[in-house]
């Protein structure tokens, strides 16, 4: 790595992409059991003394937002609301950096209950994980009967002023796919952004395959049963998601009078988007990880429970991102190449 590099700029890699989106895991531990993320029974959680502590997490932020070139931070989990000292983390955040985005992933139960607290402590945006607002599908796909409490929460955290609300959602084979329109439809009724999410491989189960994958083709062709999609060429930068308009199934005229609203779907698996992320990872315990599915991780919590200065940390976070590989952990593109290999970790564990 070239010494200018390692010791001085932004968060580069060898591939001239430059982080300046931090995720922020707050914790591995979640009240809900979604299918696609961990096993019934739960995880072995983290000790609570692996974890990052408050003041280890607003030192982590600092060094990226002053040292680091950091632009926005989301915090992440497992469920960051089970975080007592969420607030508090925010708080001191915003106390140093006012300008910069700080949002959070969650699935949504306990905002009726901590959104006010939340906005006054700073946080600007949320994204929701929900994958069915059908009652029995959500208790299916979540192992919990708590949709009521996830849709009370979502409602109130817009009501607070969390504006836009993102959903995010993933599609299963037999079990929710054929609920697409209707989410859609949902979610387009209550003025929230919507975006499908192809299922990666990052669950605890290892259950995973590419064959039982539901793709952005197929997502199209789902909604496509009750609305036109319709997509304007234009840059689409780093953003994850491609954006369609939403119209009436067979519009041939698109015009902004007859625009129902939109629709993002992030292609992670077969229209992948590696080449243009912008992302640094924190795990609840301290690695980097430069790649969500990445086989090595660099260890932070050493440095900081040490007498090390913000400058070695941030040397060693430069170096941790330079050595990022170019998609999917490795340096050549895609899930079906030989030498694809899942994450080490699942997405509970890694934050997403």
């Amino acid at each position: 790595m070239p010494d200018e590099k390692r010791l001085t700029g932004p968060l580069e890699d060898r591939f001239g992409r430059v982080a300046s989106d931090l995720r922020i895991s707050l914790t591995d531990r979640c009240n809900l059991r979604c299918q696609y993320c961990m096993p019934a029974e739960g995880l072995d959680w983290l000790p609570n003394d692996r974890v990052l502590s408050k003041d280890e997490i607003v030192r982590l932020a600092r060094i990226g937002i002053e040292t680091l070139g950091v632009e926005e931070i989301r915090f992440t989990g497992g469920e960051p609301l089970l975080r007592r000292d969420l607030a508090q983390i925010l708080a001191e955040i915003r106390a140093f950096a006012p300008q910069v985005p700080l949002s959070i992933t969650t699935n949504g139960m306990g905002l009726d209950k901590k959104a006010d607290e939340l906005v006054a402590a700073g946080l600007t945006r949320i994204n929701v994980s929900l994958d069915s607002i059908c009652p029995e599908t959500f208790a299916e796909l979540t192992r919990r009967d708590r949709l009521k409490d996830v849709l009370r929460g979502v409602d109130y955290a817009a009501q607070a002023g969390l504006k836009p609300i993102k959903i995010n959602a993933v599609l299963m084979p037999g079990v929710n796919d054929h609920q697409a329109p209707d989410l859609l439809a949902w979610a387009m009724e209550h003025d929230y952004q919507l975006r499908f999410i192809e299922q990666m491989p990052l669950d605890a189960d290892n259950r995973w395959s590419r064959e039982s994958t539901i793709t952005a083709a197929q997502i199209r062709d789902l909604l496509s049963e009750k609305y036109t999609l319709h997509q304007e060429p234009g840059p689409r930068g780093s953003a994850p998601a491609e954006i369609w308009d939403v119209y009436p199934r067979n519009t041939k005229e698109f015009s902004a009078e007859n625009k129902l609203g939109t629709v993002g779907i992030i292609a992670s698996v077969t229209e992948p988007f590696c080449s243009t992320c912008t992302r640094t990872r924190l795990t609840a315990d301290g690695k980097i990880r430069s790649c969500l599915f990445s086989q090595t991780e660099t260890d932070l919590m050493d440095l900081l429970r040490s007498d090390a200065s913000d400058e070695q940390v941030a040397i060693r976070w430069r170096e941790a991102m330079w050595a990022k590989p170019a998609a999917h952990g490795k340096d050549s593109v895609g899930f079906d190449t030989e030498d694809f290999a899942e994450a080490s970790r699942s997405m509970s564990a890694i934050g997403g």
